[in-house]
């Protein structure tokens, strides 16, 4: 097993890894209603990694090294870590040669010969595998990242390459170690790799944290030997530190210009909160480590664009060479920006979430497309019970590759449907109210229906603890907010149950009982108020829901299983997965048994009629429950010669009414195909 690497593993100049918690507490205290932060100078990218967990973040730097780092830790394409590992392995365990571009240019600098011949290889075979369609784009920024790591880890340097120890220590191995990688914040990330001045030209974002280079030492300098090894374009090295021609990738930041440079910067940028970190240096140390920009003039500059606090705390810097600096402060420079008039002949489009057609990333300083075609697991807003959610990856495991359409039939709150690649997804519930909302988000734009939701909101008087969090409401997380929504709840319920518009559904859904769905025999919903609102989690989970729906061929039916036609479906490229009732257990959806013996009798002659057609299908159940066992489903599977599949899951946490938490549950998937 390959020992894992976190990001912020890496030695770095003005890394703000020991500064993260005072940044977060400016934040925190002082912005609100924000979903998108932009780190414009990431660096590493641990300021954006810090605030994955809690926004979509966008990166961005001029620097490829750190580009691939980036789509390393927060794209959102999928990657194979089994496939990545055992690549990794082999690397490790490699004994090269003969020599390349790496061995005859840096020899006995930053590393030794061996492990150069070993660099030169690696980087060669990660492009080859590519180039081959071996690894897609995430798996060759892995490896790359993976690479430069293990470099950095064992460099005979003082953690930059503007020179090398001599007599150093050159005797450490090479070993490459697996990114630890969290990828449930990754939805809706974007990354770049462009000046800076000119991608706030083209985005907007909430928040626009802003760490630029401080004085004249140019990161290409610092960095030139990984950003060698990540472009790998093998180009001609001088002087005794052994740099290429760096031109392309110098900052203008660390020019003279530097308050010019800024000054536009600032002036293009949309946003709600501007913040601007910079140190204290303007004349205390080595004057190469002199700040460019002084603080009349940052001041100067804000203060045009918003109102402006500044923020401070003691820090020693990690610096270059022997540089020592006294009484080193770090500033946080917090910009509100005040509110201007829209200039429609100039706005900008919101390229964050207008962004699914064309995913940006920039490519030697130009935008072009990022390959994004398949889908990343996405939770329901809608909390069906029984929800397939967690079991998404056994049941996915258990598919077929070969299907454009996917049928998602009893599909209820859609996670499986959501979640599955295909050219076309159909979803059929016989609940018309889920249907008609299904249909509704299909067609949303996310910000559009947000602000439709806040209006409704404030319309019945209900919490919004995403904006004013729980004390305003005189209530706790732990209690929750059901005491102080109910009254009103039960309005929003009485109006929805008289006029059933889809905006009014959700929002019941949104502040029902563990957001779940549940219609009497009249057809009203009758769930009680729950403890939670419409919070943040919710508002992710139902921005990427919406997202998913889009990216697909999603088409939504109001009708039952029996009414299928089954001769015009097309065996070969077609899949039916089925959910249905349970007839073992009282979920909310069954409790006015509205699922019989007779309806399970009809399915599964229903899927016998597939079977006899080759349609393929996966069918979702429980087999044993409560002590008790479905004997109609397992003389019919043992009949058909049906495969059973066991999965690792239990309903503890459902709604169903088990008193006995040791109680064995038995979910299963049927196929007619192994």
């Amino acid at each position: 097993m390959l020992k894992r690497f976190k990001i912020y593993n890496r030695r770095y100049l003005g890394s703000k890894y020991k500064l993260l918690e005072f940044i977060e507490k400016i934040v925190q205290e002082n912005t609100k209603n924000c979903k998108i932060f932009l780190d414009l100078f990431a660096g590493t990218g641990v300021v954006a990694d810090y605030f994955n967990k809690k926004y979509d973040v966008v990166l961005n730097d001029l620097l490829r090294c750190n580009y691939f780092s980036y789509e390393c830790f927060f794209s959102n394409l999928e990657y194979d870590e089994k496939k990545l590992i055992e690549i990794m392995k082999k690397y490790n365990e490699k004994i090269v040669k003969n020599n390349n571009y790496y061995s005859e240019n840096f020899k006995d600098t930053y590393l030794s010969e061996k492990n150069l011949k070993k660099v030169g290889f690696i980087r060669d075979d990660i492009d080859d595998l590519f180039e081959k369609k071996k690894i897609n784009k995430r798996e060759k920024a892995i490896l790359i990242t993976s690479l430069i790591y293990a470099v950095d880890r064992i460099a005979n340097t003082v953690g930059h390459y503007d020179a090398y120890r001599k007599n150093g220590d050159l005797e450490k191995e090479l070993i490459l170690k697996f990114p630890q990688i969290e990828n449930e914040n990754n939805k809706n990330n974007k990354i770049f790799c462009m000046d800076a001045n000119e991608l706030v030209k083209k985005i907007k974002a909430d928040i626009v944290y802003i760490d630029p280079p401080y004085n004249s030492r140019q990161y290409s300098d610092a960095y030139h030997f990984l950003e060698n090894i990540a472009t790998n374009s093998k180009p001609e090295v001088f002087g005794i530190a052994k740099k290429m021609d760096r031109t392309h990738i110098k900052s203008k930041y660390c020019l003279s210009s530097a308050k010019q440079t800024l000054e536009e910067l600032i002036k293009n940028i949309e946003a709600k909160y501007i913040l601007f970190s910079y140190n204290n240096t303007q004349q205390k140390a080595n004057s190469r480590s002199n700040a460019r920009i002084n603080d009349n003039e940052i001041l100067e500059i804000l203060k045009s664009k918003g109102e402006v606090t500044v923020f401070e705390k003691d820090f020693s810097p990690f610096t270059v060479g022997k540089t020592n600096i006294k009484n080193h402060t770090e500033r946080v420079f917090f910009c509100r920006v005040k509110k201007v008039g829209k200039n429609k002949k100039n706005s900008k489009e919101n390229i964050i979430n207008n962004i699914t057609e064309e995913n940006t990333v920039a490519e030697e300083n130009q935008l072009f497309i990022l390959e994004n075609i398949k889908k990343n697991m996405v939770q329901s807003p809608l909390n069906y019970t029984g929800g397939k959610f967690k079991l998404l990856k056994q049941i996915f495991e258990k598919m077929p590759k070969n299907i454009d359409v996917f049928y998602d039939i009893f599909c209820g709150g859609f996670n499986v449907g959501a979640n599955f690649n295909a050219k076309k997804i159909i979803g059929i519930d016989k609940n018309k109210e889920l249907i008609k909302l299904l249909k509704f988000l299909k067609k949303q734009n996310y910000e559009n229906l947000e602000k439709k939701i806040e209006e409704k909101i404030e319309y019945y008087g209900l919490s919004n603890s995403f904006k004013n969090g729980y004390e305003y409401y005189g209530c706790n997380s732990y209690d929750g907010l059901g005491k102080y929504n109910k009254e009103k709840f039960l309005r929003l319920r009485e109006d929805y149950n008289n006029k059933k518009k889809e905006i009014l559904f959700l929002l019941l859904i949104f502040y029902s009982f563990n957001n779940q769905i549940r219609f009497n025999k009249k057809n009203e919903f009758n769930l009680p108020v729950g403890k939670r609102d419409f919070n943040f989690n919710l508002r992710k989970k139902l921005k990427n829901f919406i997202y998913n729906l889009q990216l697909a061929e999603t088409k939504f039916k109001n009708m039952d299983f029996r009414d299928i036609n089954l001769d015009k479906i097309d065996s070969k490229s077609t899949f039916f997965y089925l959910d249905p009732p349970y007839l073992l257990g009282q979920a909310s959806y069954n409790e006015n048994n509205s699922w019989t013996e007779n309806d399970e009798k009809d399915l599964l002659k229903f899927l016998e009629n597939c079977n006899e057609r080759t349609i393929r299908f996966a069918l979702s159940n429980v087999i044993e429950h409560k002590g008790n066992e479905n004997k109609i489903l397992k003389n019919w599977c043992s009949k058909n010669n049906f495969f059973v599949n066991y999965l690792d899951f239990n309903y503890y946490n459902s709604n169903y009414q088990v008193k006995n938490k040791n109680t064995i549950t038995r979910e299963v998937l049927i196929t007619n195909f192994k």
